[in-house]
């Protein structure tokens, strides 16, 4: 096969052999080109996202530690029952609480009925710094920059 083709070859002129010399050039270029590039960005993009992922999984770690270290703790203790204190930190933060009561298995169930998002998540975040764990939340966008709020709340360590 590549006798015929080198007889086909030489059976050229000068001037088509230099025009297939060059097509064949342009050809592999094109060729390591069109590979070199999408291989190129694609390490590219993996390198980002390994890197991205070693981030996240550092500052995971950090919070699992932290966490543990709360559980280990036994939390912050509470100055009275569970419902009476989530109404205290409440009514210090200026949330009108729609109802409180008994959560099954145990907890306090709490509804809000307007509540501004930015002022309930840091009420919340308070409330976990001080010892009360957020079970389960659900919010509902009420069409006017606030939301109602329905979570299950109980003291760390129940």
């Amino acid at each position: 096969m590549i006798a015929a083709l080198k007889l086909w070859f030489d059976a050229r002129t000068l001037r088509e052999k230099r025009l297939l010399i060059a097509m064949a050039a342009l050809f592999v270029i094109t060729i390591v080109w069109a590979l070199y590039l999408p291989i190129g960005d694609a390490l590219s993009s993996a390198k980002t996202r390994y890197t991205d992922a070693v981030i996240r999984f550092g500052e995971t770690q950090t919070r699992v530690r932290s966490v543990e270290a709360l559980r280990r703790s036994g939390g912050a203790q509470l100055a009275g029952p569970l419902d009476t204190v989530i109404r205290d930190r409440a009514s210090e933060a200026g949330f009108d609480l729609a109802s409180v009561g008994p959560a099954p298995g145990g907890g306090v169930q709490v509804a809000i009925a307007k509540a501004k998002p930015a002022a309930l998540l840091g009420w919340i975040a308070a409330l976990e710094g001080g010892g009360i764990l957020v079970e389960s939340l659900s919010a509902t966008d009420n069409g006017d920059t606030t939301v109602a709020v329905q979570m299950t709340v109980k003291a760390q360590g129940q």
